[in-house]
């Protein structure tokens, strides 16, 4: 196994993870889900989607960012996280779409090819992560 490999794979994971650990931890501890939801998902797609909805998927991408995030940080049940995180961004995607049919994608964009690259990736690679040690690698 190359060390290139294995670095550059670490790299990618600890940068999405950090990436959806901050969005969630912000959204669940310095701004409140509740307020998240009042500003900004409850204003923005009232009129497209049912309120009970648009309060759960507030919920639920906050949580699985914020926890996700830190799965990916340790590299515990990556693959798990990145399936997680996935169906996040694909939320996202609808959502934005939906409120404003052309939106800036590059946030978006970023995370994805990070993700999609880390599920594309043998996880044997990935040897600076909890799941490795598990494995005993």
């Amino acid at each position: 196994m190359k060390l290139n490999q294995q670095i550059a794979i670490l790299i990618a994971r600890l940068l999405l993870g950090f990436i959806f650990l901050m969005q969630g931890f912000g959204k669940v501890f310095t701004y409140g889900v509740e307020q998240v939801y009042e500003g900004f998902f409850k204003e923005t797609y009232q009129d497209h989607l049912p309120e009970i909805l648009t309060y759960t998927t507030a919920y639920y991408t906050s949580y699985v960012e914020l926890l996700g995030g830190a799965f990916l940080i340790l590299g515990l049940y990556r693959d798990y996280a990145l399936y997680a995180l996935g169906s996040v961004l694909v939320i996202i995607t609808f959502g934005h779409g939906l409120a404003e049919p052309i939106w800036d994608l590059s946030h978006m964009m970023f995370r994805a090819m990070l993700l999609i690259g880390l599920l594309l990736l043998p996880k044997e690679w990935d040897k600076f992560s909890v799941d490795s040690l598990l494995r005993k690698d």
